[in-house]
């Protein structure tokens, strides 16, 4: 379907560099990435609104690195979704239809039916600026899926939206493409979305891919240490390791693989435990640990704490730390399993 090679691009404040990667057909891939990773740029590219510096874009095959928008068979909604503000949602919607000369029965027919399949019908009527975030998003996708393009392209659809139109539409948008079953190429920063919607997902950081695979294997196996934090392995571990045993700080760490010398690992603060007493669990590495930081992130809290000099981070609910009565300096117990380090 898409196939990126080795595209290059510096543009204002951005500047990527050496993009592989393939999209395939009937695919929901991800490309996940921080606020100014490039990611937007990259969709610009593919879209046609920009032209690499180096590097070819594919689609099935022919070459499209410096064809026109309107010849490569592509829908990008933009963030900003870009709807036109003199026109109702279905003269919206039928827009590109009449670009192309479609006539007018087939035109109304196409558009009722995607405003039936996105739950729009009632809206056809309305003005953009009398829409809510949600139904301007649904408006907007209905405006590139009646083209029926080989690829759609989604900047960050769900950023501007409330978190519940958020999650309703990231399910939603597992329906339609069930329903219709497009090719979808999603730049996002969230999470949820990757593991939602993602068949497998790209992992872009300061304008370089640096890992794409399975959703499920890239966020369990990050390729390096900078892959790792961004996907939330806060607790980063530097020690020698023999066979199964890292020793770092003086304490000593059950690894899931055998190595030998300098390594580090990685551990997420939601798969360490916490207890007031020595846990009882399959767990093998566990520790007396201080607390020496409580921080509030509203349904969680993130515990800091101290094991002879290694610093871990860990998730705990507001109830549990309330029932545990945890606060700075009291001791507690930690484990994690081994099944739950990354070996960098």
């Amino acid at each position: 379907m898409l196939r990126v090679e080795n595209v290059s691009k510096e543009w204002r404040e951005f500047n990527l560099k050496d993009i592989s990667f393939e999209v395939r057909a009937n695919e929901y891939f991800i490309i996940l990435g921080p606020s100014g990773a490039g990611k937007t740029l990259l969709l610009e590219l593919i879209a046609g609104i920009f032209t690499p510096d180096s590097g070819k874009i594919f689609m099935d095959g022919k070459e499209i690195t410096f064809l026109p928008p309107e010849k490569r068979n592509l829908a990008y909604i933009p963030q900003n979704y870009a709807l036109f503000p003199h026109m109702k949602v279905y003269d919206n919607i039928a827009y590109g239809l009449k670009l192309r000369k479609i006539q007018k029965n087939e035109i109304d027919r196409r558009v009722k039916e995607i405003a039936e399949i996105l739950e729009i019908s009632h809206l056809l009527h309305r003005k953009p600026k009398t829409l809510s975030g949600g139904e301007a998003q649904r408006v907007a996708i209905a405006r590139a899926l009646i083209l029926e393009p080989k690829l759609i392209l989604l900047d960050e659809p769900f950023a501007n939206l409330d978190v519940q139109t958020r999650a309703k539409l990231i399910q939603e948008m597992k329906r339609w493409r069930k329903e219709l079953n497009f090719t979808a190429l999603h730049v996002t920063h969230s999470f949820e979305e990757a593991v939602s919607l993602g068949d497998r997902v790209g992992v872009m950081l300061n304008g370089k891919l640096i890992q794409t695979g399975e959703v499920r294997e890239v966020f369990s196996k990050p390729k390096n240490e900078e892959v790792a934090r961004f996907l939330g392995f806060e607790n980063i571990i530097e020690g020698i390791a023999e066979g199964r045993i890292l020793r770092a700080n003086g304490i000593s760490i059950e690894l899931p693989v055998e190595v030998k010398g300098k390594v580090r690992v990685g551990i997420r603060p939601e798969d360490v435990v916490i207890s007031n007493e020595p846990i009882k669990s399959s767990a093998r590495n566990e520790f007396k640990a201080k607390v020496l930081a409580v921080e509030d992130l509203g349904s969680l809290v993130r515990l800091t704490l101290d094991i002879d000099g290694v610093e871990l981070r860990a998730f705990i609910t507001r109830s549990s730390l309330v029932e545990m009565g945890i606060e700075e300096g009291k001791e507690v117990y930690l484990s994690f399993k081994a099944t739950a380090i990354h070996v960098f």
